[in-house]
């Protein structure tokens, strides 16, 4: 397996697995479900961090996409090349990164972070084109 298909199972895991801290705010704070909150979808209070956390699983589920669609399209065009391997690493990083900081509540280098991950993304494409 190349190491872009690596970075992309790896984040995919991490993407599938940013859930956890979310819950654990939920069941802390509120305990488990109950059949009631089954019927009525809406949100129980839950510590600033724990929505933080909501928040971060979101955004990796939001970003996760155009990343992985990128390391396919360069793999299945025979493009994935030692430039691929370095922006598909860096993006795997950046995001374990983001996610620690997002639930720290640390808000410039979130973004900071956020927009290298872009970057890493766009260095993918880059290497797709050209």
């Amino acid at each position: 397996m190349s190491t872009d298909l690596k970075y992309l199972a790896f984040t995919a895991i991490l993407t599938a697995s940013l859930w956890i801290p979310y819950v654990v705010a939920q069941v802390t704070t509120n305990g488990p479900l109950k059949p009631q909150n089954y019927l009525d979808p809406t949100q129980r209070p839950i510590p600033l961090w724990g929505r933080r956390a909501d928040r971060a699983y979101l955004n990796a589920v939001e970003t996760f996409a155009p990343f992985a669609a990128l390391v396919i399209v360069a793999h299945v065009a025979g493009k994935a090349n030692a430039m691929t391997a370095f922006w598909a690493g860096c993006y795997f990083w950046l995001r374990l990164a983001h996610a620690a900081v997002y639930l720290l509540g640390i808000p410039l280098v979130r973004t900071i972070l956020f927009a290298l991950g872009y970057v890493a993304v766009a260095g993918i494409f880059w290497e797709v084109i050209k």
